[in-house]
């Protein structure tokens, strides 16, 4: 396929060119990581991620710059079993350089069904300036912009390179990470570093860039609702006796007030400045249909990144083809909070598990497990690396860039600023507001990939330098 040069910051520029005429090679690597089903779910067959571990593997040995290239995994906390494999390697630095960690993840979320992707989910196509495929975005592109931006770098200046370089390729992060503290445990002497890029968020648009500077955390937890001891005749005994589907479509209602907006107390909001954001710009992004409603109140930019949500994901209960006219005794349900930067995680979910307890309706009995939390997180833009980056972002689009929040979660950061409280954390990405990351039809723009490569590519040499 031919890649477009357009806007290529310096067209005569050494990494313009070697990022441009490396694209299809790019391409093609990340297209085979995306043929792979690399979902870290329990449900999902593990071989496929320890699969994907070795491709990566593979790609990031054939640079021959590092000096150690491994797949390793480590214990989830509380339990006998062992988190997924993930990818680390390490070329220490030289004559007074830094040394810079490269993150991001090759697990991806489960593909939904088949019937909702216009093509096939791991088999990725090319459509117009697009690629589709799951995990061809988040994050498999993340883990193709570090090893294609090492491989300019080691093009334009040979391996002899005085910047050190940690690479951190994640196996579980669509899972909640939960190996990921033990994992920094277990090789922060390979993963230390003076900064951190973490490459597993979005761009403002497909032609101007975004440096991530807030993250919501999360609260999620697994909800059981209970009223009989079992299935009853609906007709015999509904009027008298409340089955489990009432009790939690009264318990979960209570989440939420008239507006959409949270009603659980305790889950506080953050009070900063947004960019200004068209509600045309929003349905188009998220595809609400005309006659609904927007949710909250307040600038649409800090409902999502400054306030916290609430939304229940999943639902065990008959579906609609084989459901019968009978009392359900007991629902499960699937519960996602996002809580604003600068609440604790856990006083969150103390907040929401009193909550649920003071407004169970009908006597019901109800129990939470399967809980998992992350922190949000503040950047610290006052160092030298933002600058860096900034500068960098620049240069590789051609634009000014935006310092933006997001409104999803990325909660092993807070554990990185834990490992390394002297590192500098940058947070890129390379997604845009149609990728569709989770959803079905999950793409990546081809244009967005190539100036993420170089961006980073020119951040690699500016450190070098």
């Amino acid at each position: 396929m031919t890649v477009s040069t357009e806007n290529v910051p310096g067209n005569g520029d050494d990494l313009a060119r070697l990022v441009t005429e490396s694209m299809p090679e790019s391409i093609a690597d990340l297209s085979k990581l995306v043929r792979i089903p690399s979902v870290s779910w329990s449900a999902f067959d593990p071989a496929h991620v320890q699969r994907s571990a070795e491709a990566v593997a593979d790609l990031v040995r054939a640079t021959g710059v590092f000096e150690t290239v491994e797949i390793s995994r480590a214990p989830i906390a509380g339990k006998s079993e062992l988190g997924q494999p993930a990818v680390l390697a390490r070329r220490e630095a030289r004559n007074g350089k830094p040394t810079i960690l490269l993150y991001a993840h090759h697990d991806v979320q489960p593909p939904g069904r088949d019937e909702d992707w216009d093509t096939a989910p791991f088999e990725p196509v090319v459509k117009g300036d697009r690629l589709y495929g799951r995990g061809a975005a988040d994050d498999k592109a993340g883990v193709m912009t570090h090893i294609a931006a090492i491989r300019a770098i080691a093009a334009a200046h040979g391996n002899d390179l005085d910047v050190g370089l940690a690479l951190f390729i994640e196996g579980e992060e669509e899972f909640g990470s939960r190996s990921f503290s033990a994992f920094l445990d277990q090789h922060r002497d390979t993963l230390e570093a003076d900064a951190i890029v973490v490459a597993d968020s979005d761009n403002w648009t497909t032609t101007t860039p975004s440096l991530t500077v807030s993250l919501r955390g999360n609260v999620t937890f697994r909800l059981d609702i209970r009223t009989l001891d079992h299935a009853s005749h609906s007709g015999m005994f509904g009027g008298a006796v409340p089955d489990a589907m009432m009790a939690t479509i009264r318990l979960l209602n209570t989440l939420w007030n008239d507006d959409g907006s949270v009603a659980v107390s305790g889950l506080t909001s953050r009070d900063a400045e947004t960019p200004e954001f068209d509600e045309a710009q929003l349905r188009v992004d998220a595809g609400l249909r005309p006659s609904a409603s927007l949710t909250g109140s307040g600038e649409i930019l800090g409902r999502m990144w400054n306030k916290p949500a609430i939304t229940v994901t999943g639902m065990d209960v008959p579906d609609v083809g084989s459901a019968s006219n009978t009392l359900l005794p007991q629902v499960s349900v699937r519960v996602s909070a996002r809580i604003a930067p600068g609440q604790n995680a856990e006083d969150a979910y103390r907040a929401l598990e009193k909550h649920l307890h003071d407004n169970i309706p009908f006597g019901a009995e109800i129990s939470i497990d399967d809980v998992d939390t992350g922190s949000p997180f503040l950047v610290d833009t006052s160092g030298p690396l933002v600058a860096a980056a900034l500068d960098a972002m620049r240069a590789g689009w051609g634009e000014e860039p935006v310092s933006t929040g997001i409104g999803g979660s990325i909660p092993f950061v807070a554990d990185l600023v834990s490992t390394f409280p002297d590192a500098e954390i940058l947070i890129t990405g390379v997604e845009d507001p149609d990728t569709r990351a989770h959803s079905p039809n999950e793409s990546l723009h081809l244009g967005v990939f190539r100036r993420a490569i170089l961006t980073e590519a020119i951040l690699l040499e500016t450190l070098n330098g």
